[in-house]
């Protein structure tokens, strides 16, 4: 195949839409799917359903080393409360579930739940928690308990899973606007997911990004449950990279960055389905272009956390910041985020301080630049400064 040819496909914006790359270059679409194959396919060791290894392409984008570096910055806590509400509202926002903020901060604060919704929070706080004790390794025994704790206890008798079975035990079909998907025969998940948690262990040489984003694909592909495989899928992307070492990742708006973009999110899915048609391979290139593109360089568009923190951390070394001051900031950062506070609000959501220790946190912080006020009215709030 032509070089200049070849180079022009492989920098074509839609060079992983097939379909369109078959329409523009007729010519040259097999030459360009051949090479591909040759010099660019890194073959993976887990299977599509007629029992071939998936492939995917890479260095094809690049992610931001911000990135890398707020994802592994170091943290005192498991997770963020903040992050955690965003992320189960997102999580199950993706999938059409809505549940009022009001009750996913109530359960975040320890306070018991009130009626169903509240337990299915209550599920998916104690799953978050789950994936972010490092002692809890990804195995099938944990897969299973973190789906049943999350999503499978609070589920209809027809989409439970059988009794000491750990995936569905019938048929699934997906069906949505978006993507329509058949998940792997009931009778070769068990052979398919224990090969998958195989290579999710092992030590390879994949970017642990990337590889994230791959085991994120591929549980969805399998769907080895009824219900619930988009909420599964997201937990096992974010408790990857927990495993990793990447202590950050409960602190960041991940599954919040995905429903913004939902749509590219389930066409990247369906891309994947669509170019097996044009190259008889599955491969979830479109899918991890996707993550990098529009989650994962966003993460750090969107946080400047980790420059705040350096000069939290620069006036705490120089005597400015008392004990109760410290355990104040951590809990703003972790409760609120970059969401606005009243001092009202911190008083009664901290608990553990009186009126005027937080006024005097407030205008103090104020002063070093780290927070930063606007007034309602008579009212005034407060928010964390992120620094550029």
């Amino acid at each position: 195949m032509d070089i200049k040819v070849f180079t022009k496909m492989l920098k074509d914006p839609h060079f992983t839409d097939y379909k369109k790359m078959k329409y523009k270059y007729s010519e040259s679409f097999d030459d360009f799917i051949k090479a591909l194959e040759e010099l660019y396919h890194k073959t993976l060791p887990i299977f599509d359903f007629e029992g071939n290894n998936l492939v995917y392409i890479e260095n094809h984008s690049s992610i931001k080393q911000n990135t890398v570096k707020l994802l592994l910055k170091t943290q005192d806590k498991n997770y963020g409360i903040k992050a955690a509400e965003e992320e189960i509202i997102a999580t199950s926002a993706i999938e059409n579930i809505d549940f009022s903020r009001d009750s996913v901060r109530n359960i975040l604060k320890g306070l018991a739940p009130k009626d169903e919704q509240e337990n299915r929070i209550l599920g998916m706080k104690k799953g978050l928690e789950f994936i972010s004790d490092s002692e809890n390794k990804i195995t099938e025994e944990n897969l299973y308990k973190l789906y049943m704790m999350s999503v499978g206890d609070f589920l209809p008798e027809e989409d439970r899973l059988a009794d000491g079975k750990l995936y569905r035990h019938d048929t699934v079909y997906v069906v949505s606007d978006y993507v329509e998907h058949s998940g792997l025969d009931h009778k070769k998940v068990s052979e398919f997911m224990s090969n998958f948690i195989d290579f999710i262990n092992a030590d390879d040489d994949i970017n642990d990004l990337i590889k994230a984003a791959i085991i994120h694909f591929y549980l969805a592909y399998v769907h080895p449950y009824f219900d619930g495989n988009g909420r599964m899928a997201r937990l096992l992307h974010l408790w990857f990279l927990v495993q990793k070492g990447y202590r950050s990742t409960l602190f960041v708006p991940f599954s919040s960055q995905i429903e913004k973009s939902r749509k590219a999110y389930y066409n990247a899915f369906t891309q994947v389905e669509e170019n097996k048609k044009y190259c008889e391979k599955v491969d979830p290139t479109p899918f991890i272009l996707y993550f990098i593109n529009e989650v994962y360089n966003k993460i750090s568009e969107d946080s400047n956390v980790a420059e705040t923190l350096s000069a939290y951390e620069n006036a705490l070394a120089n005597g400015k910041i008392t004990e109760k001051e410290t355990r104040l900031w951590k809990f703003v950062l972790s409760f609120y985020g970059t969401e606005e506070f009243s001092t009202k609000q911190l008083e009664k959501d901290f608990g553990d301080a009186a009126y005027a220790t937080i006024r005097g946190f407030v205008l103090k912080f104020e002063e070093l630049s780290l927070l930063s006020s606007a007034k309602y009215g008579v009212r005034v709030k407060y928010k964390v400064v992120l620094k550029k």
